[in-house]
Order: C-alpha cells, then sequence, then structure tokens
C-alpha cells in the first residue's frame, strides 16, 4: 500500500481511502454500534449494561 503523506493524496485517492476504511468499519457487529451510539447520546448506563452483555463474546 502506499504510504505517501495524506496531504500529497490526490481527491480521489482519498476517496479510495475513506471507501477502503469504511468497508472495514461496517462489518462491525450491530450491538457494538449500538452501545457506541447509546454512549454518544449520553445513555452510558445502558451503553454499560449491552457491553457487559457483550464481554463473554471476547
Amino acid at each position: 500500500m502506499d504510504e505517501r503523506s495524506v496531504f500529497a493524496l490526490t481527491p480521489d485517492e482519498l476517496r479510495q481511502r475513506f471507501e477502503r476504511a469504511f468497508d472495514l468499519d461496517c462489518d462491525l457487529d450491530p450491538m457494538i454500534l449500538r452501545a457506541r451510539l447509546l454512549r454518544q447520546r449520553g445513555s452510558n448506563p445502558q451503553a454499560r449494561c449491552l457491553e457487559q452483555e457483550l464481554l463473554p463474546l471476547f
């Protein structure tokens, strides 16, 4: 993979990198995404409960 500075990339190359990263992020488990959303909304107790449910999986 080309490791040039991000500032040296063309807009098309930046878009391609973003799309590759986005594809990787979308493979996350929906429960992890839900816990992340709960935290962003300030529902920390609910997020912690959901994370506790995931602990045996990891």
